[in-house]
C-alpha cells in the first residue's frame, strides 16, 4: 500500500491549488494500481502558530496529527499558491511544525511531490522554488520532474472543482508516476 498526503497551501475555501489536489485524487482512484493507494489530506489551516513552547508542553493535538499523518505517509503532495514570490505563511508554519524534531522528523526521508496553481499567467512557479528549499532541509526527498504550474487555473477550473484540461492532467499523471517511482527508490539512488 503506497499512502500519499495532499497538502494545499491554500486554506481559502474555493482554493486552486485545493482542485490541483482533487484532481490528484482522482486521477490516483483511476490508476490501473489504485487498490493499492491510500489518500489523505492534511489541512495546514488546523495547526496553530509554530511556538517552542507548545511544542514543549506537546500541547497541540492537531500538530501530533499532522504529524502522524505525514509520517505514517510515503509521499507528500503539496500544491501551493505563490504570494509575493514565495510559499503563504501557513504553509512555512506547518513545515515548521512537521520539520521537528531536526533530524528525525516526520518529514525526513520522505517523498514530496511539488506543485501550483494560480489565476496568473506564472501559476505560482516562483513560490515552487522557495518550497523545495525548505522541504529539503528539513530532510524530504523532492521529486525530480519538471515544475507543473497550473496557469490561469481559474479558467481551466471546472465546475465540481476538478482539472479536465489535457495538459494540465497529462502534467499531474506525469508528476504522480514519478513520484511512485521515487517512493519505490531508496534514498540516495541514482545519485
Amino acid at each position: 500500500m503506497t499512502k500519499f498526503v495532499l497538502i494545499s497551501g491554500s486554506i481559502r475555501r474555493d482554493s486552486l491549488n485545493a482542485s490541483v489536489l482533487a484532481t490528484v485524487r482522482r486521477l490516483l482512484a483511476e490508476r490501473p494500481d489504485a487498490d493499492g493507494i491510500e489518500v489523505e489530506t492534511l489541512s495546514v489551516g488546523l495547526l496553530p502558530h509554530f511556538d517552542f513552547d507548545v511544542e514543549q508542553a506537546d500541547g497541540s493535538a492537531a500538530v501530533r496529527e499532522a504529524k502522524r499523518l505525514v509520517r505514517d505517509a510515503d509521499a507528500l503532495f503539496i500544491s501551493t499558491p505563490s504570494y509575493n514570490g514565495a510559499m503563504p505563511g501557513v504553509l512555512k508554519n506547518a513545515l515548521d511544525w512537521l520539520s521537528r524534531p531536526g533530524g528525525d522528523s516526520p518529514l525526513t526521508g520522505r517523498t514530496v511531490a511539488l506543485a501550483s496553481a494560480s489565476p496568473g499567467a506564472r501559476g505560482g512557479v516562483d513560490a515552487q522554488a522557495a518550497l523545495a528549499a525548505v522541504v529539503t532541509a528539513c530532510g524530504a526527498r523532492v521529486v525530480d520532474h519538471e515544475a507543473v504550474a497550473v496557469r490561469r487555473a481559474a479558467e481551466l477550473r471546472m465546475d465540481d472543482g476538478d482539472f479536465t484540461d489535457p495538459e494540465v492532467v497529462e502534467a499531474l499523471a506525469s508528476l504522480i508516476d514519478a513520484t511512485l517511482t521515487a517512493v519505490r527508490e531508496p534514498a540516495g539512488a541514482g545519485a
